[in-house]
């Protein structure tokens, strides 16, 4: 059982003349990695730095095969695996809630809002796990929600893994084609990483680093 239930509000078609617009999460709309920072936040000063300790031999794997996908997995296990979806969600949305006001840039939330304005389709796109980044994604009003889907057991608890590919690089492309058809063309695209670029590579105007703006409030 993934987590793809939690976002289900997103879920919505554009409309055949709609424009689709797509941003990426984590250094894009924020001024840095929310997953990292909501298991920071979650665990407190004395769980991390024990969790990190823990996590000493998925980091030196990591070092060497820079394999993301398996780092962040290895991550969720040390300090979300057990922790059940209600319990999970509430977190996240209290996170969300705490971080916002100096989180989010503000220069990436002029433009989203202008797309919205405009009335297109905005579809966030992340390799952050679904659950944790819904509740910034509800703010923000998107129209749809696709990221790196968390799995849950029986009891609805986290198991630790993944229910598909890190949602990054060619596999945002395989999610957004899944989604809204393999001939789909995004009218603009934004990202800051290089697990954006084939993403932007199917915008009629890609956006690779444009937001730099820092929230006031951002080292408070």
């Amino acid at each position: 059982m993934s987590d793809m239930g939690s976002d289900a509000p997103f879920r919505q078609r554009p409309r055949k003349d709609q424009a689709i617009v797509a941003f990426d999460f984590d250094g894009t709309l924020t001024i840095r990695d929310s997953f990292t920072e909501f298991l920071r936040w979650r665990a407190g000063p004395g769980g991390w730095a024990l969790g990190l300790v823990r996590m000493a031999p998925a980091v030196a794997t990591y070092a060497r095969d820079r394999d993301r996908g398996r780092i962040k997995a290895a991550s969720v296990r040390e300090f979300l695996k057990g922790v059940d979806r209600a319990t999970l969600e509430a977190d996240a949305g209290r996170f969300a809630d705490r971080i916002w006001d100096r989180f989010m840039r503000p220069d990436a939330l002029r433009v989203w809002n202008a797309w919205g304005d405009k009335g297109a389709h905005r579809v966030i796109v992340t390799a952050s796990p679904e659950t944790t980044v819904a509740p910034f994604a509800r703010r923000l009003g998107a129209e749809a929600l696709l990221g790196t889907p968390l799995v849950f057991d029986a009891d609805n608890r986290v198991t630790g893994a993944f229910a598909s590919p890190n949602c990054r690089g060619e596999e945002k492309v395989r999610r957004l084609r899944a989604v809204y058809g393999e001939d789909m063309r995004l009218a603009a695209a934004y990202g800051d990483t290089s697990g954006d670029r084939e993403m932007l590579a199917i915008a009629d105007e890609p956006g690779f680093r444009v937001f730099t703006g820092r929230p006031r409030s951002a080292s408070a």
